[in-house]
């Protein structure tokens, strides 16, 4: 039977205070005993969303884990006095939970971004982790007409781990399906498959430590000023609100 997970509220939003290495180890007993595992990888501008939008603020509770993908999220929690364990990004769970599918002979499915991209990640991923099997892969530019054909497809080949990456908007489309999906593990993981592609890089090291990887990543993909907005924005409502922060909400 798996543990209660400790988390601490931001503006609502439960995170997990649990550590990568707890968190994927939690995560493979869970698949091991046959539970379903719902996994959000959430940053300050989802919180924002959240604040700003109850429905989406539903979606983020309806997660079995919110993990704190954001630096800013670590900050947050930290500067309220109800610290996390560290920054547990998606990117870094996909490629340790990959590393447990290499291990136990797991089947993997990957859906989102373009063909090329999706291409491109799904290749090397194979290559990386042969042990691990892809079972099958598409873009995510589907109509909510094709919902139920590409929910049956993945369901037929049975992987034990399903990434996204069709943005922080169509993560609804996670929950209303994944029950119907029957997959151990779900999990919304951004731009990794770009990373993964070669599309994009990485931030260094230096500059993930420095905790501007947000900005990294704008000077690679400028069309995401308008949503970084938010990250200002979070950081005053935080500074403001410190002794309401970390309150749990009805």
């Amino acid at each position: 039977m798996s543990k209660e997970i400790p988390t601490v509220s931001i503006f609502g939003v439960p995170f997990s205070k649990m550590n990568m290495e707890e968190t994927v180890g939690y995560i493979t007993t869970r698949i091991q005993e046959g539970s379903q595992t719902h996994v959000i990888t959430a940053n300050p501008i989802m919180v924002m969303a959240a604040v700003d939008n109850p429905q989406f603020a539903t979606v983020l509770n309806s997660a079995d884990i919110v993990v704190p993908d954001g630096a800013g999220v670590v900050w947050a929690a930290n500067y309220c006095g109800n610290p996390v364990a560290e920054r547990v990004t998606g990117f870094d769970m996909m490629h340790r939970l990959l590393e447990q599918a290499e291990k136990h002979k797991w089947k993997v499915y990957l859906l989102g971004t373009s063909d090329e991209i999706i291409g491109a990640a799904a290749e090397k991923l194979q290559l990386q982790y042969p042990q691990a099997t892809i079972v099958g892969y598409r873009n995510g530019f589907f109509a909510p007409s094709q919902d139920e054909e590409i929910v049956e497809e993945i369901r037929s080949l049975s992987p034990h781990l399903l990434f996204i990456a069709r943005g922080m908007d169509k993560e609804e489309w996670n929950v209303r399906f994944k029950e119907k999906l029957g997959v151990p593990f779900i999990m919304g993981v951004g731009g990794s498959f770009d990373v993964v592609s070669g599309k994009l890089k990485r931030a260094p090291m230096l500059v993930q430590k420095l905790r501007i990887e947000w900005l990294y990543r704008l000077l690679q993909e400028p069309s995401r000023y308008k949503r970084m907005l938010a990250l200002p924005k979070f950081v005053m409502k935080v500074i403001r609100e410190r002794e309401n922060v970390t309150k749990t909400r009805p």
